[in-house]
């Protein structure tokens, strides 16, 4: 199995490139617009066609590049089926492992964040998106986010997965690249170290967090499987701009 952490530094979100060696074909996990060609050249520079884009979520923060990845290759969409987004190929639901030859993920339907969030199993490791950072969560103040919901969704589905299994967020904002079930269950502060549903609702309702300057475009694009909107203001056009970037992780 191949295997490759891509880093889009706008948003801060990790892409995932799974690919099977055996057939050539691949999978990007949480697809950015603004790197799909880096992710394109990596796949083609390891010999992988891209059969599947595969989103945990509606991202807030940045445009998916879903769309212009299936116009460009012919890659298929697939999104949560709890979304129920008309561009999807394929909706995503706990208890059916999606497979694309020798790589099955299986779906984990962990809502909070958003509520048709999804986290991604895949042999030693998870893929959490937003549910589960290195030593955060996402935050639940908006998108019918629910602090209970997230709460009941790590600790019930992703805290009792086993010690070892790692962990890979979409996300992370000081460099980091992996963790582990039994590290987030040390000394995540939000939800780690036995915390309560208490501490943690009084935890994110006391973040203070600015409003997501993105939103109002990321949601609506993203419903749409990645559409840059035609009225950016300026000074957010980057977030729509072709960059070709190298690798990182």
């Amino acid at each position: 199995m191949i295997f490759r952490q891509l880093y889009e530094p706008l948003s801060s979100t990790y892409t995932y490139l799974l690919g099977d060696e055996q057939t050539g074909r691949a999978i990007l996990i949480d697809p950015v617009i603004s790197t799909m060609e880096r992710d394109l050249a990596e796949v083609h520079r390891l010999g992988l066609k891209l059969a599947y884009t595969v989103d945990t979520h509606i991202h807030a923060d940045h445009i998916t590049g879903a769309l212009e990845l299936k116009r460009a290759v012919g890659s298929k969409i697939a999104t949560p089926a709890h979304d129920n987004l008309s561009c999807t190929d394929i909706g995503i639901e706990e208890g059916k492992p999606f497979q694309v030859d020798g790589i099955t993920l299986h779906p984990l339907h962990t809502p909070g964040h958003t509520e048709g969030h999804f986290s991604y199993l895949f042999n030693d490791r998870v893929f959490t998106g937003d549910a589960l950072l290195i030593e955060g969560c996402g935050r639940t103040d908006f998108q019918n986010g629910d602090a209970d919901a997230l709460y009941k969704s790590v600790k019930e589905k992703l805290f009792s997965l086993p010690d070892e299994t790692l962990v890979y967020p979409s996300h992370d904002y000081k460099q980091r690249f992996v963790s582990s079930i039994a590290q987030e269950k040390a000394r995540n502060p939000r939800l780690g170290d036995n915390k309560t549903l208490e501490e943690f609702k009084h935890i994110m309702a006391n973040l203070n967090l600015p409003y997501p300057k993105f939103i109002d475009y990321a949601v609506l694009g993203n419903q749409q499987c990645g559409v840059c909107p035609k009225d950016l203001p300026e000074n957010l056009e980057s977030y729509c701009q072709q960059m070709n970037r190298s690798p990182q992780g």
